[in-house]
C-alpha cells in the first residue's frame, strides 16, 4: 500500500498548506479569531484518513489512459502495483483533503449533538471553547458559548472542504469528469445529512415504532450516516474525477456499500464495548448516548422481557454508572447479538469483495481494496 501511504502524507501537507493560506485571512479580521484556526489544526492532524484513502483507490481503481507514466509524488515506484499513476497528483490530492475535512467538520457536529467530551482521546471542539470561556473569565455560560463556537467551527470546516474540492476539480484535465465528481460530492452532502437526522430521530421515535421495524430503521441510519459516506462516497468520488464509465462507478458502489455497513456495524461494538485507550472514546459512550444501532436492535429480538425493561430504563442516560455499563454490556453479550453482529460484519464483507471477482477495476487496485476491506473492519476491542 506504498501509494497509500504516500498519499496520506501528501494530504496532511496540503490541508496544513491551506490552513495557513485562510490564517492570513481569518487572523486580518481579528486576533481574536487565532482559536479557530489553532482548533481547526487539532483536529485536522490525526485520524486514519480513510476517506482520503478511498477516495485515492477508487481514482487508482480506474485504467488510466494507454501512456507513458509521468512522474509524480503519487507515480509508481519499485515494487508498487501497476495501476493509474498521477501526472498531476493536486487534483485527486486536494479532492481527498476535502473529504478529511468535511469529515472534520461532521465529527465537529456529530459531538455537539452527541453531547461527547472527548474525540480522538482528546477534548472535542465545544469543551476546548467551553473550557477557553471558564478560562478567561468571560460573561455568561461556558456551556452556551462552547456549543454556539463549535457549531461555527463546524461551518467554517464546511466551506473550507467546499473550497478545496474546488481547487481539486480545477486542476482535473476533463471538466466533465470533474462536474460527475463534485455531483457525488453534493449526493454525499445530502445523505450524510439525512442519515444524522435519521440517527437522532432513532434516539427519540423508537418509543412509538413498531418492534418489527427497529432492524430496518437502524439498517437505514448505518447506511445513510455512514456507509455511503465513509466508503462508498469517497470511492466514487476519487473515481469519477478519474473519468470513470457508469459500469465502473456501479462496481464501486457495489463494493462500497457492503463494505461501509460492514466498518459501521464495527464501529457499533467499538462504541459500546471499545477500549477508550483505543478508540478514544469512553468505554460504553454509545450507551450514554442512547444509540439505537442494529446491535441493539439484534439484541432486542431475543432477550427477555426483564432484560429488555432493564436496557430500555438505562438505555441513553448520560449518569450510567460502570456497574450499569458493565450490566447491559453483558445483556447484549447473553442475548447473542454479538456473535450476530460478527457474521453481518462477514457476510458484508464477502458480498464486498465478491464483487471485485472478474471486475474491471485497474490491474493491482483490486489487491489493495481487499487488504483495506480487512483494515476497516478488523479493529480490535
Amino acid at each position: 500500500m506504498a501509494q497509500s501511504t504516500r498519499l496520506v502524507d501528501l494530504v496532511h501537507s496540503r490541508i496544513d498548506e491551506f490552513i495557513n493560506t485562510r490564517e492570513s485571512i481569518v487572523t486580518t479580521i481579528s486576533p481574536d479569531l487565532t482559536v479557530l484556526v489553532d482548533f481547526s489544526r487539532q483536529f485536522l492532524s490525526g485520524g486514519k484518513r480513510f476517506r482520503a484513502q478511498f477516495a485515492h483507490l477508487g481514482w487508482q481503481s480506474v485504467p488510466a489512459p494507454a501512456e507513458p507514466h509521468a512522474a509524480g509524488p503519487l507515480a509508481a515506484g519499485p515494487g508498487d502495483a501497476p495501476g493509474r499513476t498521477l501526472g498531476n497528483p493536486a487534483g485527486i490530492v486536494s479532492v481527498a483533503s476535502a473529504l478529511e475535512v468535511f469529515h472534520a467538520a461532521a465529527l465537529v457536529h456529530d459531538d455537539i449533538i452527541d453531547n461527547s467530551d472527548t474525540r480522538r482521546g482528546a477534548p472535542s471542539a465545544h469543551r476546548r471553547f467551553e473550557s477557553l470561556h471558564a478560562a478567561q473569565g468571560w460573561a455568561g455560560s461556558p456551556g452556551d458559548f462552547g456549543r454556539a463556537s463549535a457549531i461555527l467551527l463546524g461551518d467554517l470546516l464546511l466551506g473550507w472542504s467546499d473550497e478545496l474540492l474546488d481547487d481539486g476539480l480545477d486542476d482535473a484535465a476533463d471538466r466533465a469528469s470533474a462536474r460527475r465528481a463534485r455531483r457525488e460530492f453534493n449526493l454525499m452532502r445530502t445523505e450524510v445529512t439525512a442519515g444524522q437526522y435519521l440517527d437522532i430521530l432513532e434516539e427519540r421515535a423508537w418509543l412509538v415504532q413498531p418492534e418489527a421495524e427497529l432492524l430496518d430503521r437502524a439498517v437505514r441510519v448505518i447506511v445513510y450516516k455512514s456507509a455511503k459516506y465513509s466508503v462508498q462516497a469517497p470511492l466514487v468520488i476519487g473515481a469519477a474525477l478519474a473519468g470513470a464509465t457508469d459500469d465502473q462507478l456501479d462496481t464501486l458502489r457495489a463494493f462500497g456499500l457492503p463494505l461501509g455497513i460492514a466498518y459501521q456495524l464495527r464501529d457499533d461494538l467499538l462504541g459500546v464495548f471499545g477500549d477508550a485507550a483505543v478508540t478514544g472514546k469512553p468505554s460504553g459512550d454509545d450507551l450514554r448516548e442512547g444509540k439505537r444501532t442494529v446491535l441493539i436492535a439484534l439484541a432486542r429480538e431475543r432477550m427477555d422481557q426483564p432484560a429488555r425493561q432493564t436496557v430500555d430504563r438505562l438505555l441513553g442516560r448520560a449518569d450510567l454508572s460502570a456497574d450499569e455499563i458493565s450490566s447491559l454490556q453483558q445483556i447484549i453479550v447473553d442475548s447473542g447479538a454479538v456473535d450476530r453482529v460478527e457474521t453481518l460484519i462477514q457476510q458484508n464483507v464477502g458480498q464486498a469483495l465478491a464483487v471485485l471477482d472478474g471486475s474491471d477495476v485497474a490491474a493491482g487496485v483490486g489487491a489493495e481494496l481487499t487488504e483495506f476491506a480487512g483494515t476497516v473492519t478488523r479493529r480490535v476491542f
